[in-house]
This record gives structure tokens, C-alpha cells and sequence, in this order.
């Protein structure tokens, strides 16, 4: 017995080593931030940032360190993927978080294709399961991968005004996914209630999906209609890049990502 629990002890001790270890380096990568020539970088591979306030640049800076850090960047089919590109993708992907503690805490992997890419989808329909082969530009595993096309990334990045990223929406994705599902309610901070933000986004989503219905197009993108957790992820995409439409035309749902990510883009200036 008395071996089982030196041994027991031992491991603790271990992983307690471990762990301070990991809290260290974190702390390190937070504080660092980024050099000259990567900020530069990031300001002009992704020109929202332009609009970020000067007190929230150190903790976003430290962020995408952390952030390139933790994920590994793999190029798909014959894509070489460049310092840019790792930039573009972590600083678009910590603007969801740039004043936040949530983290994407189990991705470890990013992979970029050079165009969109198919990707195999699993529907069940009672005892029925039936596959089906879709081209898309972003996909969002609960776990990771992300999986980007690195076009569309660019493309994205480079219209900070039209409200479609696909790293935002993708990112958003995993976000939600934090809370154990995807479907549109994410973990919430200390100040929101979940009843809230149930009968918030679900009253906007219904009047999102009758608009569309309809032929009517606004701020959120018609891909919302979709599904909740679609409906969040484009909420985000216009939240960063059309904040103040969306403060205009959905003042509720705008209130909720404010308080949710911390962050208000609506006063933002460039």
C-alpha cells in the first residue's frame, strides 16, 4: 500500500511540476506579445485591427503569441504555409477573444487548404444514415481541426466592412463548442443569464429566418437561417465587422456578444 502511494504522490507531484510549468510559459507568451515586424504584419493582413483600442492591444498582441504557440499550421495540398498566414488566422481568431478569458483551450491543429475543399457529412434520419459531399471554405471540428481556405481567409480579411469572415465564423464555432455543444449558447460570462440569451437569440433567430424567408436581407448574413449555432457565428462575423448596423437592427443580440466577448466595436474608430 505504502508503494501504491509514494507512487501516487509521485505522479502528483509531477503533474503539479507539470502544470506550473505550463501556467509559466503561458504567462511568458501573454507578455511577450509581438515583435515590430509581426505587428506590422498582423496591421496589414488584417486591417479590422486598425480599429482595436490602444488598451487592448497588449493582451490581443500576447494572445495571437499564445495562440500560434499552442496550434500547429498545416499546409494542404502542396500549400506552404508563410509566416502570414499564421499571423492572419491567429490575430482574426483572438479579435473573438482579445479582451476575454475563454480560450480555445483543445485546438491544437489548423489546416489550410490553397481553395475551398470538400469535406464528407454524416446525416441520420431515424435508422437512416446517409453521406454526403460538400465543397466548402471553413469547417469547425468541436475539438479541432479547423479546417480554412486560405483564399477565402484572405478575402475575408481583407473586407472588414461586409460583414463575412470565415475566421470569424469558423472561430465562433469553436467558441460555442467550449460549452459542450454546438448550438448557439456558448458559456457565458459571470454577468449573463443563460434564460436571457435563450430567448434573445432565439427571438432573433425566428425573425431572422421569416426575413429571409421573405427575401429580405439585413446586417446578419441569410446563412443564419440555417440553424441557432449558425445564426451565432454570422451574429459574430457583423458584431466585429458591421457592429454598428447590428447594434441598429438587433440592439439585443449586439448587447449579448458585447457582454459575452467584453469588447464594444459599435466605438471603435479606425
Amino acid at each position: 500500500m505504502w508503494i501504491f502511494l509514494l507512487v501516487l504522490a509521485a505522479a502528483m507531484g509531477a503533474w503539479g511540476l507539470w502544470r506550473h510549468s505550463k501556467q509559466r510559459r503561458r504567462a511568458a507568451l501573454l507578455e511577450q506579445g509581438l515583435s515590430d515586424t509581426e505587428r506590422a504584419i498582423v496591421v496589414d493582413e488584417v486591417p479590422l485591427v486598425r480599429r482595436l483600442p490602444t488598451d487592448l492591444r497588449a493582451g490581443f498582441e500576447g494572445r495571437i503569441a499564445l495562440f500560434r504557440h499552442q496550434v500547429d499550421f498545416v499546409g494542404c495540398n502542396g500549400l506552404e504555409v508563410t509566416r502570414e498566414m499564421e499571423l492572419s488566422i491567429a490575430a482574426q481568431a483572438c479579435l473573438i477573444v482579445a479582451n476575454s478569458d475563454i480560450w480555445y483551450d483543445h485546438l491544437s491543429t489548423i489546416l489550410i487548404y490553397p481553395g475551398a475543399f470538400k469535406s464528407r457529412q454524416a446525416e441520420q434520419n431515424g435508422y437512416i444514415v446517409t453521406e454526403r459531399e460538400t465543397v466548402r471554405v471553413g469547417e469547425s471540428w468541436e475539438r479541432g481541426p479547423v479546417v480554412l481556405s486560405w483564399p477565402h481567409v484572405e478575402q475575408g480579411a481583407e473586407d472588414d466592412t461586409d460583414g463575412q469572415n470565415v475566421v470569424l465564423h469558423e472561430f465562433a464555432h469553436q467558441l460555442d463548442a467550449l460549452s459542450g455543444d454546438t448550438d448557439g449558447i456558448p458559456i457565458l460570462s459571470r454577468d449573463q443569464s443563460p434564460e436571457d440569451w435563450i430567448r434573445i437569440f432565439g427571438d432573433a433567430h425566428d425573425a431572422h429566418t421569416r426575413s429571409v424567408e421573405r427575401g429580405h436581407k439585413g446586417v446578419i448574413d441569410p446563412y443564419g437561417a440555417l440553424s441557432p449555432e449558425e445564426f451565432f457565428a454570422v451574429a459574430v462575423e457583423a458584431f466585429f465587422e458591421r457592429p454598428k448596423q447590428l447594434h441598429h437592427e438587433a440592439a439585443d443580440v449586439y448587447a449579448q456578444l458585447s457582454a459575452l466577448l467584453r469588447v464594444d466595436p459599435a466605438r471603435w474608430t479606425s
